[in-house]
């Protein structure tokens, strides 16, 4: 598969590569992933007794077509005011809730 460089590169020489096991080919573009600070990122990811996030069970930002799939969800959420597709999605007003939806129109 041709990768373009600048939508895939792997750093091979880094200390940690391999930083997820069972992938044959590992994006390092996103070594540290831009959705991590968002609570609802899609990621697989668990959180430590701490309540930190470990997303290395994630590998989504290191496949092919990760790269794409993050760009359109900040694009998403730049254009929606943070919002992911799924918060988007629960924003739907219920029963009763019209003026709370027309508020969110203003």
């Amino acid at each position: 598969m041709q990768k373009e460089s600048f939508r895939w590169f792997s750093n091979r020489k880094c200390k940690y590569y391999p930083c997820h096991k069972g992938i044959d080919e590992i994006n390092c573009l996103f070594c540290f992933c831009p959705l991590y600070w968002f609570p609802d990122c899609g990621g697989n990811y668990t959180l430590t007794e701490e309540g930190v996030k470990d997303c290395s069970p994630c590998i989504k930002p290191h496949v092919p077509g990760g790269y794409d799939e993050i760009l359109e969800e900040i694009s998403a959420r730049i254009k929606n005011g943070s919002a992911s597709k799924a918060s988007r999605q629960k924003q739907e007003p219920e029963a009763g809730d019209e003026d709370s939806a027309a508020d969110m129109e203003d």
